[in-house]
């Protein structure tokens, strides 16, 4: 008995290593993310989205190269999760106005005027 559930284990831990990155990638993207919506202003709601999101993108990227195999979860490796973060980003990013990133790094956003500065006072 103890070594029909020893062998079940092991033909079983791809997934279960699968299910534990999976669920370390959601707490990564969940809790940030619950705290901006609570924390920041709406205005600055996308850019800081789109920031979560590109770096969430490099974390899983990161950890999917670290790793000697791919680490599927019903044929879903990392690096499609990875891919998935980044278009995330680039939609919130898309969606999001320049001046609310200049906000979001407090910048002042000045008009830009096409005409030469004058020599007069």
């Amino acid at each position: 008995m103890i070594l029909s559930r020893a062998s079940w284990t092991h033909r079983n831990a791809p997934w279960q290593e699968a299910l534990c990155t999976c669920a370390v990638l959601s707490i990564l993207v969940a809790a940030p993310a619950f705290l901006m919506i609570l924390l920041l202003d709406s205005q600055l709601l996308l850019p800081a989205l789109s920031i979560l999101f590109f770096s969430d993108a490099m974390i899983t990227a990161l950890l999917a190269w670290a790793k000697s195999g791919n680490a599927t979860f019903e044929n879903v490796t990392l690096w499609d999760v990875a891919g998935a973060l980044t278009m995330l980003g680039c939609a919130a990013a898309i969606l999001g106005e320049p001046d609310q990133v200049a906000l979001l790094f407090e910048q002042p956003v000045g008009q830009h005027s096409d005409a030469a500065p004058s020599d007069s006072p």
